[in-house]
Order: C-alpha cells, then structure tokens, then sequence
C-alpha cells in the first residue's frame, strides 16, 4: 500500500500532509471562524444547522464530534437536543480544539462535553462505543479518508450513524466559476484577513480533490457502511453524507 498521498496538489508522505495539516489549522485557528463566514458568505451557518438536524440522538446515547474544530457542531447538537447524551468532542490540532472547548464555555455549556486530542484514522477509543459520529468539514484533511472511515466504523455500535458534512462537486453550471473562486478568491483574502494566503490555497485545494458524492458513497460502503445516501446542498457545492454500521 502506498505511503503517498496530497496536500493539496502536492503529493507529500501521509506522516508529512498530518503534520502540514496540523500546521494548517494551528495558523488558521485565530481567524476561522470569521474566515468561514467570508468564504462560505455565511452559507456555512445554514449547512451546519441542517446538517445536525438528521442525527437523531437519543437519551443517554454516546456521540462523538470528529474534526470538532471550534464546536460549531458541538453547540449546535446541545442547543437543539432536549434529551441528556455525551457528547466528545475529538480534533487532532489541540490549539482549534481548546478554541472549540472555550466557545461552548462562553455560551453556557460546562459539564455537558468532553474533549480529546486525536487523529481520526486511529481514534483512540473503544470498539463499539458511539451511536453516532458527525465529522464536518473533516474527512478531507485525513490523510487517509479509506483510513478514517474504517477508524471510525470501529468504534461505531451497531446500528449507529456515520454523518459527513463536506465540499463537494457542485453542479455542472457552477463548476467553472466554483473553481475561478477556488483558485483566486479564498487564497486572496486568506492573506489579506488571516495574513496565510499558503494555508487557504492548501484548503481550495483539498475541496478541488475531494471524491465526488458518489465516490464518497462507493468508500464508504466498501468499508461496510450501509443504507448510504447522500443530500446536496447549495447544488452541491456541499453534500451531508449518511451511514450506518449494521
């Protein structure tokens, strides 16, 4: 099996894109979020919203964050549940996940969480242990999605959810002018609000190589997920993908 993969459009070793990766989002942590709202002009507030609505938690359930980041899921999965679970919160930057850990402070939310430093393609929990996993903007920063996807089909109980929030490939009528401002527009104003145009350029680009919904289907089935569907959004340009472990 080979030991390459990308970051971005360069092919690097998988040790090497996890520690560039890492270096990514330790730069990009101070802006992110005002950083999304420019990119996505706010449009990532509408996904995330929808996106939680379809993991269907239950009393006393164990759910698990992945790619937390700053806790956009996470405060999002609190603030619209009613029922008691627990919830983990995992990132492999500890300097975006003590940022996630301190927003759901802030709005209120104290003993309602845990977080853990960890790397999706070797989570380090036991088998069996979430009925549900959501990864938002995640899987495609792995250096391995075949990897994280079968990590995370580890520690799924049977019967529980895999749900992937993540860029996608727009429809044919907008992929010309999704990619001029792949290209052109974010690696601009990274530099010019987050000072890292280097970062943003790696982050276009990781969405340019991203599978295709259908591809990302075919992954994860190959892992043994089933009943996989997959719901567009914005026409495409994001997809929320679904699973479970039977």
């Amino acid at each position: 099996m080979s030991n390459k993969t990308n970051f971005g459009k360069k092919e690097v070793s998988k040790e090497e894109k996890t520690n560039l990766v890492n270096n990514v989002f330790s730069s990009v942590t101070e802006n992110y979020d005002l950083m999304n709202d420019i990119m996505s002009f706010g449009l990532h507030r509408i996904w995330k919203q929808y996106f939680t609505t379809i993991v269907n938690i239950q009393n006393n359930q164990n759910v698990l964050d992945l790619a937390a980041g700053t806790a956009d899921i996470s405060r999002l999965l609190l603030k619209q549940n009613s029922k008691t679970f627990n919830l983990t919160m995992c990132d492999i930057n500890e300097k975006i996940l003590r940022a996630g850990r301190d927003k759901l402070v802030d709005y209120g939310y104290v003993s309602n969480f845990k977080t853990i430093v960890g790397d999706a393609q070797n989570l380090p929990f036991e088998e069996n242990y979430f009925h549900h996993v959501t990864c938002s903007f995640g899987i495609r920063n792995t250096s391995s999605i075949d990897d994280a996807l079968n990590s995370i089909y580890r520690v799924l109980k049977p019967g529980g959810s895999l749900n992937i929030l993540e860029f996608s490939k727009p429809n044919n009528f907008l992929s010309g002018v999704y990619d001029l401002y792949l290209n052109k527009f974010i690696p601009k104003i990274g530099g010019i609000v987050a000072k890292d145009a280097g970062s943003y350029r790696y982050l276009a680009e990781s969405i340019q190589l991203h599978p295709s919904q259908k591809e990302m289907i075919d992954k994860m089935e190959k892992v043994g997920y089933r009943k996989c569907q997959y719901y567009n959004l914005t026409s495409g340009i994001v997809a929320v993908h679904k699973g479970y472990k039977i």
